[in-house]
């Protein structure tokens, strides 16, 4: 396989071509009229053809000169383009933001984030990948997320966990149901309750049956869904209860249509974070994007208190 040609040769080639002069070509370079010469003469050699007829003062094309100064323009192009892009990508402000988040983070904390981030990040092309917490750091292990807003996962050993918060599941149910009207959450009937948890395959659902298992209690799944928005209407309806978060019921709660209660003695708590490649040097938007991320969810936490 040839070697590619030298770009600089090749820029000087292409001038000396429009010129036409040495002297010219010269002077548009910075560099001396031998230097231009010398320079040409090495790029003959390279490309193993006589590439300029010198009348005089005067410099002019062979065909093989021609034929290289359309490649060579087509080259120069590009990379002023590719120069050009990457003084863009520079500026402030430009440049992309991917996203990997929890369905759940990317309903309730994530609208309130962005639409700060880009009054500060306007031409910022922000990329979100909905997913569960294996699904996202799987995606930055692959280079394909740049930040992920998810619930704390097993140690990596590449990639380092940012705290953002720490929340506490209770049981969710409609106010009708008897546990509401007493106001108090009888033990032994957890395990016979109908239950409508989050999708089987999560975290969440993970270590809410590790919690019950604890006390040797199974929980009788009777719906099973992978949308908190689908699971707190369920429950409204009193087909069941749930286990979340009271940040993911916020409204519901305020407005009464659901009422929160503790699972036990014992408290359920989940930490959420932003992960991203271990000594991984951040840019302004991701610092930026990682301090609205603990600003929205501290005021979203504290008003669930």
């Amino acid at each position: 396989m040839s070697a590619p040609i030298d770009s600089r040769q090749l820029r000087a080639f292409a001038i000396l071509a429009r010129t036409g002069s040495f002297t010219l070509a010269a002077k548009e370079l910075y560099l001396s009229q031998s230097a231009v010469s010398h320079s040409m003469k090495a790029l003959e050699q390279d490309v193993g053809c006589r590439l300029l007829d010198r009348l005089g003062k005067k410099v002019c094309l062979t065909q093989a000169g021609e034929q290289l100064l359309q490649s060579a323009e087509k080259i120069l192009n590009e990379m002023t383009i590719a120069r050009s892009s990457l003084l863009e990508l520079g500026k402030w402000g430009r440049g992309r933001l991917r996203i990997g988040a929890s369905t759940t983070a990317c309903q309730h904390i994530l609208p309130a984030v962005l639409r700060e981030f880009k009054e500060s990040f306007p031409q910022t092309i922000i990329t979100i990948h909905p997913g569960d917490a294996e699904e996202a750091v799987e995606l930055l292990r692959n280079n394909r997320i740049d930040l992920a807003l998810v619930l704390e996962p097993k140690r990596e050993e590449q990639l380092d966990f940012q705290l953002l918060f720490t929340d506490e599941m209770v049981f969710l149910l409609s106010p009708l149901h008897a546990w509401a009207q007493q106001q108090h959450v009888v033990q032994a009937e957890i395990p016979r309750q109908n239950y409508i948890l989050y999708s089987k395959n999560s975290y969440t659902f993970r270590v809410v049956e590790h919690y019950f298992r604890e006390d040797e209690i199974v929980l009788n799944t009777f719906i099973e869904l992978g949308s908190m928005e689908a699971i707190k209407e369920l429950v409204k309806l009193g087909l069941g209860i749930s286990i979340v978060a009271p940040w993911i019921a916020g409204k519901e709660l305020e407005e009464k249509s659901l009422v929160a209660m503790p699972l036990g003695r014992r408290k359920l708590r989940r930490t959420w974070g932003i992960m991203h490649w271990r000594n991984k040097r951040l840019t302004l938007a991701e610092e930026t994007f990682i301090g609205l991320c603990r600003s929205v969810a501290a005021k979203l936490i504290n008003a669930n208190l």
